[in-house]
């Protein structure tokens, strides 16, 4: 078995090349990180939230076992890559609950401490998941690269160094732009008083 980082980056490029085994000799080697990702996001869901870890990861497989023609050069873009099927997959988990409920309680998530103490009232806790996609979805059309930033920082549970190697910029031009969309993001989901 493999296990050091050339050998990942040596089966994401195989896995990229079209061998739909590397993937399998891949997960173990990673699915420790993605396991504790999606841990984290499913400790901020309500109680009765039904997705499990081991779902969550056992999903992220089954979409990247379908992708064809994904390119990863190495382990910090596999896990961007993953961060963006962890969204979607939460959103459509958090849809598809709201759908059943016909609007009952909506999935509600914490986003950053200090973030999340401005945003909601004293009686609840974060964000709709919902809310925050439409917003993370807004938040690209207007600057992309901001947009990416919160994705591979909140969903796929990158450091501001990781995320800025991912983006190809420097760590200070992360580190501002992860203030400005903090800062959007607060102001687009506040509620809205008039």
């Amino acid at each position: 078995m493999v296990d050091s980082p050339h050998d990942i980056t040596e089966l994401l490029s195989a896995w990229s090349n079209g061998n739909e085994e590397a993937l399998s000799h891949l997960m173990p080697l990673v699915y420790a990180e993605l396991r504790r990702i999606a841990r984290r996001h499913l400790g901020r869901q309500a109680p009765q939230h039904t997705l499990e870890s081991a779902a969550l990861v056992n999903e992220v497989y089954l979409k990247l076992f379908g992708a064809n023609g994904i390119r990863c050069d190495n382990r910090l873009q596999f896990f961007g890559l993953c961060a963006q099927i962890i969204r979607r997959i939460l959103v459509d988990h958090a849809r598809s609950a709201a759908y059943a409920k016909r609007g009952g309680n909506a999935v509600r998530i914490p986003l950053d401490k200090e973030l999340d103490k401005e945003m909601v009232g004293p009686n609840e806790r974060g964000v709709e998941l919902l809310a925050l996609d439409d917003a993370l979805s807004s938040l690209a059309k207007i600057d992309l690269r901001k947009g990416r930033l919160v994705e591979l920082r909140y969903f796929g549970g990158l450091t501001i160094e990781e995320s800025a190697e991912i983006l190809g910029v420097a760590r200070e031009t992360a580190k501002r732009d992860w203030k400005i969309a903090k800062a959007w993001l607060l102001a687009e989901l506040s509620p809205k008083t008039r």
